[in-house]
């Protein structure tokens, strides 16, 4: 073999290098390929009903902090395959996503990125716009499909799937683990209590306090980690309608943000945090077990703490020790009719074979989860009694054989019949040399989680640490809980939509995704869903035009600043305003704190950071205002400062939508 000059000169320079000891770039080899991106996936930040805690009368009116979708690409350079995996602040991943981003992905790379080889993922916020579901029963308090939500999320999460591709680079993975035990309680413990002995001992605090957490590196150089860790992300409560990321949003701005310097608006490559679920059905970030309550009685003040928790245990094992991640990339996923599986006794409690049935609702669903948020009163978890007048729209009976197959459960509304929530669901295992991650479609509880991960682990051939439940994952059907705590029909008991058997099944199914892949032999990919019934219902009424009072402009200040502050005051503006649905301002901002430097104003603070607040209040039939909050950290440069709203108006007579802006007098802070 003929070897070149440059070779010699390349080989003889790297050699000097170890010998005096210096770093040598990119000297060991890069098995994989790695990209990550970000992008904005806020939606309506007024009057379109939030999503999570089934109420009514929660509607947005603003927004604390956006929400935001961030990806990650891993392509195995020896064999060439590739997943995408995003994790989304949203409450859940329904079909409806998952097959516009995919149609959206198509367009743009052909057959590249399929349902297979994409993961999509929520942290389950319950503090954003919903209305995205094709499944009419996430669409009820919402009053119906919201086109423009499902636009904003579907855009942003492709967007951040396309920046992560772009992105791609020679890198390396690692692994790394630790227990986070002060940002989860268990809020079913009389339901877990049910279960085996054998079960609840790899729990002794009744939490699973894994922190798992996968390094990012490009060319030598940290680009971003995922983190998972099993809490619900609902420390803000159903009072609350700012749009926010909640727990684990703020989780990811405090690294990405604070700690990195990445500045959303600026659309260049920075850090990217991911903070995902887990199996954290029965697991609560409100440590009194009231909503809004732990560790202080301050929902806010909650939700960057139980979020700075999740990071600073996340940086912690990011910087401790780390195992190469090495092996091949590959994945399995095919659709499974989850109303009717055939469960093989080795997977049943009694050794029998049994069977699941259509989705039920059940009524403990209906009184919603006292410790983070009751949902109709009336309702009460445990309930055995069935109340079916608060469903009359739907205005369907539960067959007796459904009931006695769901049984104990109460039954109200048959809703896998009508298909207001799907049977037919996605089921997905993604690996990544040695991890294993399991695309749950739905909320696992600890134990539930626990017996899907040994069921693949034993499959798969790996230890049990690395298989990871990835809820809220493609679609989304509710809970999932072990037979032992369906019997006792606690408000995740009847939410599990497939009756007693739903998790014997999960385990039966992801098994043979296991042994597949395991194998590398196919899969059917199973009968692809049908598109639901009632997606198109939408009873929200859209803007139809904005006023404005006599005398004035759209950006005229109401309410000036005050013309100085000190660090730990809020600065307060009020503007005449449109209508925030005008134009969602998706990667841009409704607002700007801007300092005076060098003669030039700047950029300071946006309606994405934790210290400011953009709330919107209707006056009268089309006049609106805007009050923006700016409460300044305690690190904040002495200066002259500003704020801006930028905001849009739609006209009633043309239906044109002009843009506008609006600025206070400058003030001080020092």
């Amino acid at each position: 073999m003929r070897v070149s000059r440059r070779s010699l000169t390349a080989s003889a320079l790297i050699s000097a290098l170890v010998v005096v000891g210096l770093p040598v770039a990119d000297a060991a080899p890069q098995p994989y390929l790695v990209g990550r991106g970000i992008s904005d996936v806020t939606g309506p930040a007024a009057e379109n009903g939030m999503m999570g805690y089934s109420a009514f009368d929660q509607k947005t009116t603003g927004v604390h902090q956006r929400q935001r979708s961030r990806a990650f690409v891993v392509v195995d350079q020896a064999s060439g395959k590739r997943v995408v995996y995003v994790n989304a602040d949203l409450a859940m991943i329904f079909r409806a996503v998952q097959e516009a981003v995919l149609a959206k992905l198509q367009t743009r790379y052909g057959s590249l990125y399929t349902r297979e080889n994409v993961l999509l993922s929520a942290t389950h916020a319950h503090a954003g716009p919903g209305g995205y579901s094709h499944n009419l029963a996430y669409n009820l308090s919402i009053l119906g499909m919201q086109p423009q939500t499902l636009n904003a999320i579907t855009d942003g999460i492709t967007e951040s799937v396309v920046r992560a591709h772009e992105d791609l680079k020679p890198g390396e993975l690692s692994l790394g683990r630790g227990e986070l035990t002060d940002a989860s309680v268990n809020r079913s413990r009389v339901a877990f209590e049910q279960n085996p002995a054998a079960d609840k001992a790899y729990f002794p605090r009744a939490i699973d306090p894994a922190m798992t957490v996968l390094r990012f590196r490009q060319n030598g150089a940290d680009v971003g980690a995922i983190s998972w860790f099993a809490t619900h992300n609902t420390s803000l409560t159903n009072k609350n309608t700012l749009i926010s990321p909640d727990n684990k949003g703020y989780a990811a701005y405090q690294w990405e943000h604070d700690d990195r310097g990445v500045r959303y608006l600026e659309d260049r490559p920075g850090f990217v945090a991911a903070f995902p679920n887990t199996n954290a059905g029965d697991m609560s970030p409100n440590l009194n077990l009231r909503p809004g309550s732990g560790p202080t009685e301050d929902e806010v003040e909650n939700t960057r703490i139980i979020g700075e928790r999740q990071n600073r245990k996340a940086q912690q094992v990011f910087a401790g020790p780390q195992t190469p991640v090495t092996g091949g990339v590959d994945y399995r996923m095919r659709f499974v009719d989850m109303s009717a599986v055939a469960v093989d006794g080795r997977y049943t409690t009694d050794g029998r074979p049994g069977t699941t049935c259509p989705g039920v609702v059940g009524a403990s669903t209906m009184a919603g989860s006292v410790e983070d948020g009751p949902a109709i009163p009336g309702f009460r978890e445990g309930m055995t009694s069935p109340w079916k007048q608060l469903f009359e729209p739907l205005d369907v009976e539960v067959p007796q054989w459904l009931r006695d197959c769901q049984y104990p459960k109460a039954s109200l509304v048959p809703t896998g019949l009508v298909r207001a929530t799907p049977n037919v669901l996605p089921l997905q295992i993604v690996k990544i040399g040695p991890l294993h991650l399991v695309a749950v479609p739905g909320e696992v509880t600890i134990v539930a989680g626990l017996r899907i991960r040994k069921a693949v682990a034993a499959e798969a051939g790996v230890p049990v640490e690395n298989v990871l439940v990835q809820g809220y994952a493609n679609d989304y059907s509710q809970y999932v809980t072990t037979p032992e705590e369906y019997d006792l029909q606690q408000y995740e008991g009847g939410s599990t939509l497939f009756g007693r058997n739903t998790l014997p099944a999960y385990q039966q199914e992801f098994a043979k995704l296991a042994a597949s892949l395991r194998a590398g032999t196919p899969l059917a990919p199973g009968a692809t869903p049908a598109k639901p019934p009632f997606t198109e219902i939408n009873l929200q009424t859209g803007v139809v035009f904005d006023d404005k009072p006599s005398g004035r402009e759209f950006g005229d200040v109401l309410t000036e600043p005050a013309t100085t502050y000190a660090r730990g005051q809020t600065a307060t503006a009020v503007f005449v305003t449109g209508h925030p649905k005008n134009n969602l301002h998706r990667n841009g901002t409704f607002l700007e704190v801007q300092r005076l430097v060098g003669g030039r104003w700047t950029r300071h603070a946006d309606d994405g950071d934790w210290s400011t607040r953009y709330r919107w209040q209707r006056e009268g039939v089309a006049n609106s205002n805007a009050t923006i909050t700016w409460t300044i950290p305690a690190d904040t440069l002495a200066g002259t400062y500003r704020i801006v709203h930028h905001g849009d108006w739609k006209n009633g007579w043309t239906g044109a939508i002009t843009p506008f802006t609006g600025t206070t007098r400058t003030f001080t802070v020092g």
